[in-house]
């Protein structure tokens, strides 16, 4: 099984802290996001994944993408450790969950959509993190909200054992407190991450613990 993969890509975050809680081993293949313009431009790698988007998954000569797609992949064809509920509620409660990071928020910040703001529409540096800032705030009171209303919490979002929303929880997390967003005022999802980075298939996942980590 091959992961292509980057340090601080939160959907290859998700994915890593997947595997690991399945205990699976892979081959983890770095591609720059940054570098010459972008490994993941480079034929190199759409030949892989023609969106030229991270993660990719290569297992048993297929190759997978999309980091939920992906997660369900691997919920599927190894059931230990499961990261959906067995009931039909809890399935898409964890979904919900899960969607509200990956469809709401994640794709008003990443890479590719900070890029542009700085490029053809000119924001200043300033104006793009108060961008950034805006929607992972609003993402996040949304989560915060789910969280408290739906009453499924335990330890982890839904129930004491960790779900896909969780794997999802913990990497967004971890890019608003690169930008000093205070979590403080997400108490629920604070606890949640607090509890998940002791862990260890989420400390194996962290970005500073990968074989292209910069300093």
């Amino acid at each position: 099984m091959k992961l292509y993969t980057y340090f601080r890509s939160s959907a290859a975050y998700r994915v890593r802290i997947a595997l690991n809680l399945k205990g699976l081993e892979y081959d983890a293949i770095p591609v720059h996001l940054l570098r010459d313009g972008g490994e993941q431009r480079k034929q190199a790698y759409t030949d892989v994944n023609p969106s030229a988007l991270i993660p990719a998954l290569e297992d048993n000569g297929v190759v997978l993408t999309q980091s939920l797609a992906i997660i369900e992949y691997l919920d599927e064809e190894h059931p230990m450790v499961p990261l959906l509920p067995q009931d039909a509620v809890g399935r898409a409660r964890v979904r919900a969950l899960a969607q509200t990071i990956a469809c709401d928020t994640h794709p008003l910040t990443n890479l590719r959509v900070l890029k542009h703001l700085k490029g053809p529409l000119g924001f200043t540096e300033e104006a793009k993190n108060e961008w950034w800032k805006h929607w992972n705030i609003l993402g996040m009171r949304d989560l915060e909200a789910h969280l408290e209303r739906d009453g499924d919490m335990g330890r982890f979002c839904y129930g004491d054992t960790p779900t896909m929303a969780d794997c999802l929880l913990v990497p967004q997390v971890f890019n608003a407190q690169r930008f000093n967003i205070d979590m403080a005022q997400f108490p629920n999802i604070a606890r949640i991450n607090e509890h998940c980075v002791n862990l260890p298939a989420f400390v194996a996942a962290h970005p500073s613990n990968q074989p292209d980590t910069e300093a």
